[in-house]
């Protein structure tokens, strides 16, 4: 008999597992409502059409298609086969699972165009499939929490983006972290300075490989792209540049002298600056990388990365303003901006730096135990006044020793165990047992659920 497997990539949660993830979504859940995004869904699956052409030649490789139902070869022929994978695609798979969040968006936007308030904040958090080759802290299934607002070209939205973020890693305990910062318009300008004109697209995958390849190699592949030489060596005091913020800035203004886009970029980001200090707002964990390329192909303005230090883990939150995504889809003209958590990177991170509080694995709170078929009874007829109250209760399901039941709630971690002897029927009492301390008294049942609520 073939043992059972899990498809690469993916995994299963338990009981802990889940705890901890719940943790983490109540805490992104409850900063996306405090500045006012509503939560939607949309299909795992999209149409290949909304999906294909919005991510580059490379995210276009990694969609997982999905097969049509029934004889999903009735419609192909021989000179199919023989035109190759991209030929037969079309014929035999019409649909395939969502990429990210951002894109399966900017759809429902335009088929709710007439529904929806503009500016239109909205969050979702769901799963995304990835058919890229796992390792760790990448995975093939894995969930995004986004948050994006359509319908504004306000810079307030970037830096309301940057006070999510901090606010979120606040309430997780992380301290040692980077929110990156940059803006598309700043690397177009750089490729018109490298006179490359028009190659901002290949410059940006390329040079978003800087941390996992390297600069000798990101130049080779630039060579491979169609950079000359010459454009390379004029890249190279940006890949140098260091200092803070308003340096960096003081020198690409000077950098960028002869690019009207690239200058517009950099004032955008000095806009996001002032409207964070505008807003009583320091530069806390904020950072202006010059060479932040995000290779996701619809962002036009600003692009953010967050990066926690010393982990073994690599980006854990990222976005960026697209000012156009929905025209490809016959709704032209219409500015967003988004960014978005991953949870399972998160999860990865704090599990790493043990940040992950005992509350978050608090399930049960009080285990109803059992000398015989009399006390099951008493227990049942008790148990539902403390769920009325709140208190997460059950009671031990089966005739068992009471040792056992007393293991069972240890290795569940329930912290309470209310026993229900002969003595306790009598007196209509329950005698309440503290498993961490070992202190056990007699309560009344009032009593009992005062002290556990």
């Amino acid at each position: 008999m073939q043992k059972p497997s899990l498809p690469k990539g993916t995994r299963d949660f338990g009981p802990v597992q889940m705890a901890r993830r719940n943790y983490l979504f109540g805490v992104i859940r409850e900063t996306f409502e405090l500045y006012g995004y509503q939560q939607i869904e949309t299909p795992s699956m999209e149409n290949l059409s909304t999906l294909t052409g919005k991510y580059g030649d490379e995210g276009d490789q990694l969609l997982f298609k999905i097969l049509n139902s029934g004889d999903f070869l009735k419609k192909t022929s021989k000179d199919d086969y023989e035109a190759g994978a991209k030929a037969m695609l079309s014929k035999i798979a019409e649909k395939g699972l969502r990429y990210d969040l951002t894109v399966p968006f900017a759809r429902y936007v335009v088929m709710n165009r007439n529904d929806i308030q503009f500016p239109f904040k909205r969050y979702q958090i769901q799963p995304v499939w990835r058919a890229d080759r796992p390792q760790k802290g990448r995975y093939r299934e894995f969930f995004q929490c986004d948050a994006d607002v359509v319908g504004t070209e306000s810079l307030t939205c970037e830096a309301e983006i940057i006070l999510m973020i901090r606010r979120v890693f606040e309430k997780l305990g992380l301290m040692d972290y980077s929110i990156k910062l940059n803006n598309r318009k700043v690397l177009t300008g750089i490729a018109q300075v490298m006179g490359a004109e028009g190659l901002e697209g290949p410059l940006c995958v390329a040079i978003d490989k800087l941390d996992k390849i390297g600069w000798v190699k990101v130049q080779d592949e630039l060579l491979q792209r169609g950079f000359e030489s010459i454009g390379i060596e004029r890249l190279q005091p940006v890949i140098d540049l260091k200092g803070d913020i308003q340096s960096k800035i003081e020198f690409l203004r000077g950098f960028l002298k002869e690019s009207e886009i690239g200058l517009q970029g950099l004032d955008e980001i000095e806009g996001v600056i002032q409207t964070l200090e505008q807003m009583g707002q320091d530069l806390d964990f904020v950072d202006f990388d010059v060479v932040l390329a995000r290779g996701l192909s619809y962002y036009t303005g600003a692009i953010f990365e967050v990066k926690v230090n010393k982990v073994s883990i690599g980006s854990v939150s990222g976005g960026g303003r697209y000012d156009n995504l929905t025209g490809v889809f016959g709704m032209p003209n219409v500015p967003g901006v988004g960014f978005s958590f991953g949870v399972d990177r998160l999860y990865d991170v704090l599990n790493e730096l043990d940040l992950f509080p005992d509350t978050a694995l608090e399930s049960t709170k009080v285990l109803f135990v059992h000398f015989d078929q009399k006390g099951y009874d008493y227990g049942l007829s008790l148990i539902n006044q403390f769920r009325e109250k709140g208190i997460r209760t059950e009671i031990y399901p089966d005739s068992a020793k009471v040792k056992k039941q007393f293991d069972y709630a240890t290795k569940k971690g329930i912290p309470y165990v209310a026993i229900c002897g002969d003595n306790e029927i009598n007196a209509k009492t329950i005698a309440l047992k503290n498993l961490n301390s070992g202190e056990q008294e007699s309560l009344t049942l009032a009593e009992a659920i005062n002290m556990l609520s």
